[in-house]
């Protein structure tokens, strides 16, 4: 008899802890919980800690209560200047109405397509409103916050609260790029051609300048030239006649011997000239005190 009761105690036992197992679940810090009856929501758990419910009738689904986040790919938008942008956005959302929630969605899959839908018609009915230097500009701030704007309102059916909704890069599609790359370099290329035509006719300038400044000075340097050659002609004609007046048989016989000096200083050069020439005036007037010493006339040849 022992035998059979241990069995129904250990069947019982089982049977309380399977029973307790379904009865109790824990609720953590960084989730909410609703308590669902066939399918209808019973109760809503915010605290954290053990709860109970009905074992086999009623089911847990737990929601993470933190900020969760929905990066929605890169969608093409057109401005209100017919301006082509891909525009990356990321949004940052927490579940408030958990009931609402579970009406609307279900789960955190379901919320995340359903937003998706909601950023890509808020960034096009925001941005296309816009011009392209509104988007690129001190503006932009203003433009994500009517887009996170319009995202809260789309999004309050679902029981969620939008926390932000931030543009992560705003760039114009590839095809545009590269034909805004071509015009700007087209562009470039343009503004360098007409600096370099503006430099090489302000250098050309400076050369004329300079040129007519160099030949102004150099006229001005060769007449101050003239002028001074001219006095110094003139300082050195007056010492000569200077020095003329005061021996003019000393300057007369000086003179005589820079011409004997120009005349007779080449080893090639020769001479046929009368013996008594007056080039040779003052040859005779050496000989003569010689001559007169000995008594005579001086000798024919010695005048050669």
């Amino acid at each position: 008899m022992r035998r059979p009761n241990l069995l129904a105690y250990a069947l019982a036992v089982v049977a309380v802890l399977i029973l307790v197992s379904s009865s109790l679940f824990i609720v953590n810090q960084a989730e909410e919980a609703l308590v669902l009856r066939f399918g209808r929501v019973r109760a809503t758990i915010l605290d954290p800690g053990l709860h109970a419910k009905l074992p086999f009738v009623e089911d847990v689904v737990r929601y993470d209560a933190r900020l969760l986040a929905v990066d929605p790919p890169a969608e093409e938008v057109i401005l209100a200047d017919q301006k082509r942008i891909v525009v990356d956005t990321y949004t940052r959302f927490r579940i408030s109405q958990p009931v609402q929630f579970y009406q609307a969605v279900r789960n955190e899959d379901g919320v995340r397509d359903r937003l998706r839908q909601i950023v890509n018609n808020a960034l096009r009915k925001v941005l296309g409103n816009v011009t392209l230097p509104s988007v690129l500009s001190a503006e932009r701030e203003n433009i994500m916050h009517d887009i996170q704007a319009q995202v809260a309102e789309d999004a309050k059916p679902l029981g969620i609260d939008i926390v932000d909704v931030r543009i992560r890069r705003a760039d114009l599609p590839p095809e545009t790029s590269q034909a805004i790359f071509r015009r700007m370099q087209s562009e470039r290329q343009r503004e360098a051609a007409e600096a370099r035509a503006e430099g090489a006719e302000r250098a050309q300038e400076i050369r004329a300048r300079a040129d007519r400044d160099r030949t102004v000075i150099l006229a001005e340097a060769q007449r101050q030239a003239q002028i001074l050659r001219g006095q110094g002609d003139a300082d050195s004609t007056a010492a000569y006649a200077a020095a003329f007046t005061k021996d003019p048989q000393f300057f007369a016989f000086w003179r005589s011997l820079q011409a004997y000096r120009l005349a007779l200083g080449g080893d090639t050069t020769s001479y046929v000239l009368a013996p008594d020439s007056e080039f040779f005036r003052y040859f005779r007037a050496a000989e003569q005190p010689e001559a007169a010493q000995s008594g005579g006339n001086p000798p024919a040849d010695a005048a050669k």
